[in-house]
């Protein structure tokens, strides 16, 4: 046996072996040859291995994401004389696509016309829209007595001149093709859209859904209390992206909606700067307001894309988990073109101020309408809606109109029914229905409105309005009742009325007006109504027209209802006058 080599003596008096003599060579010198070789065999192949598994791992993470930038495959489809639309599947439909790593520019200052693919376009989120803009008519100005506006005018210099403002585009991607997304969805409410065409509507972050909230407030100090609310009481707040009309004066004693109530670099945490990325803010002189209308015509210009969109008021409060039980309540009508649109309840008690819950059972419903006004401006208005406990449960209950205060529909409904600066919001209702759309009320509020009322009444009195512009615009508003009762078909025979871009904002021919009006005892001759349609609503109503809607879950196919609302008091008084 060979015997160990020993070293000298150390300074410190202490022998040592030599060096490189470890314990591990020794063995390994101990090892027969042939055995040495089969070791060095079996480390090999353990490193390739290592090697191969390491590799696989990062190849499945880049095929996964999306390393591709649009701009240069779209440059390499035209050298190559190709023009390629991506289409999902029907069967992808409601299944959210998983997230794609994009270029830098996705969420940075993106712009459309950089996006060529629908699905890129689906998987970039947020896309910004107050610094992309174009000149348009004031409406206001448009509409007014040409000679008594000049007399405004020389009293209010501050107003254009020339009658132009410049306001946010619409949203028209290229993606869509040459003819735009309203020409892709349904040609212009020509025919109903399909459930492949639906599906390439909407962006996704994170595998959730996006939602896109507007919020046009009027010199209103609840404006900056309800964005960070939403944001706050939010499960995923990073799947919103809030747009906000904000109509102030210049040196208002009312901030800027948009400011954080500190510097963010004192309190980075606050929702207005740890989610300054999702906030776009369109701010317009307070004195160019025209009303809710124009307001809300600018909000959908803000539109970018998002898979659902909601409208609610400056000065509304959310429960805790609200964009969640949204969410879920429109799954559950099962309809691709439901709409949950109401009314907000007061928000008076019903939220619980510890743990944010809903403590308010009932839940409002949209059934009440009339005429009102004299001469042209008769027409059409919702008034005060009844609420009370929901009699069906699992499922959002349907009701026969839309609610500017709160609508949460998928993104295509603001595509196709954007709110024209002109008309009011039973215009929008109306418009919507015969796109093909379906109006619910939830089952459960997620959020609630601060009323003038009760404790709330002193401040809320104190807000400015809009109708602080009243005499700034004379004419407008006759101008404006007649467009709207022109195209609807509600006008006094003979006016003549402003018809400018009636493909853009009026009427579908999905369904006729005229079924909508039958349905809801709406006599557009007589401009009368028939009263107690609310007793329809509910149980009854369901079991009437839920059995209708389409198995491919677009819509309820009113072609096949064979239905007219009588108020049944009347009919009793018939029966009595009859004996």
């Amino acid at each position: 046996m060979a015997k160990e080599a020993i070293s000298p003596p150390t300074e410190n008096g202490k022998v040592g072996r030599e060096p490189g003599a470890s314990k591990a060579k020794r063995r390994l010198d101990n090892v027969p040859p042939g055995e040495q070789r089969i070791a060095k065999v079996f480390l090999c192949i353990f490193l390739l291995y290592a090697l191969l598994t390491v590799y696989l791992v990062r190849y499945l993470e880049y095929e996964s994401n999306d390393h591709s930038n649009p701009i240069v495959e779209g440059i390499m489809h035209k050298l190559k004389g190709i023009n390629h639309v991506p289409i999902r599947r029907p069967a992808d439909m409601r299944k959210p696509v998983q997230d794609k790593q994009l270029p830098p520019y996705a969420s940075q200052n993106v712009r459309l016309e950089d996006i060529k693919d629908i699905e890129t376009l689906q998987h970039t989120f947020p896309i910004h829209a107050s610094g992309d803009l174009e000149e348009i008519d004031h409406p206001g100005i448009f509409l007014a007595d040409e000679h008594q506006f000049q007399a405004v005018l020389y009293a209010h210099p501050e107003l254009p001149k020339d009658g132009k403002i410049r306001v946010p585009k619409f949203w028209r991607p290229v993606a869509y093709g040459e003819n735009g997304v309203r020409d892709f969805l349904g040609k212009h409410g020509k025919r109903l859209i399909t459930p492949e065409e639906a599906n390439q509507i909407g962006s996704f972050y994170n595998n959730l859904e996006t939602i896109y909230i507007s919020v046009a407030s009027y010199r209103d100090p609840e404006c900056l209390p309800t964005v960070e609310d939403m944001f706050l009481r939010a499960d995923n707040p990073e799947r919103l992206r809030v747009a906000i009309i904000d109509q102030r004066m210049d040196n208002d004693s009312v901030a800027p909606c948009s400011r954080p109530r500190i510097p963010c670099d004192e309190d980075p945490e606050q929702p207005m700067c740890k989610y300054a990325h999702l906030i776009d803010s369109f701010e317009i002189s307070a004195p160019l307001s025209i009303g809710p209308v124009f307001a809300r015509h600018l909000a959908n210009r803000m539109y970018r894309g998002e898979y659902f969109a909601m409208q609610i008021d400056s000065h509304v409060r959310f429960i805790e988990h609200w964009d969640t039980s949204i969410v879920m309540q429109w799954k559950q009508a099962k309809n691709e073109m439901g709409v949950i649109s109401t009314y907000l309840s007061d928000i008076i008690e019903s939220i619980d101020p510890v743990t944010h819950e809903n403590r308010h059972p009932n839940r409002p419903i949209m059934c009440k309408t009339d005429y009102e006004g004299n001469g042209k401006m008769k027409h059409l208005r919702h008034g005060q809606q009844p609420e009370g406990l929901p009699g069906i449960h699992g499922e959002p209950t349907l009701h026969p109109f839309w609610a500017a205060g709160f609508s949460f529909a998928r993104g295509h409904f603001v595509i196709q029914v954007p709110y024209d600066q002109y008309r009011e919001e039973i215009f929008q209702g109306l418009r919507g229905f015969t796109y093909g759309y379906d109006y619910y009320t939830a089952e459960v509020s997620v959020a609630f409105h601060m009323y003038a009322i009760k404790e709330n009444k002193e401040k809320r009195k104190k807000v400015k309005l809009f109708w602080e512009n009243g005499v700034l615009y004379p004419g407008s508003s006759v101008e404006g009742m007649k467009r709207l009762n022109g195209i609807i078909g509600m006008g006094d025979p003979g006016d003549e009325y402003y018809n400018k871009d009636e493909e853009e904002y009026g009427l579908g021919q999905v369904r006729p007006k005229e079924k909508f009006f039958r349905l809801y005892g709406i006599h557009t001759d007589t401009k009368t109504v028939e009263d107690h349609l609310c007793t329809f609503v509910g149980r009854p109503m369901m079991k009437k027209f839920k059995p209708f809607l389409r198995e491919n879950g677009m819509g309820i196919d009113f072609s096949k209802i064979d239905f007219e609302w009588k108020d049944p008091a009347n009919a009793a008084k018939g029966k009595l006058n009859a004996n």
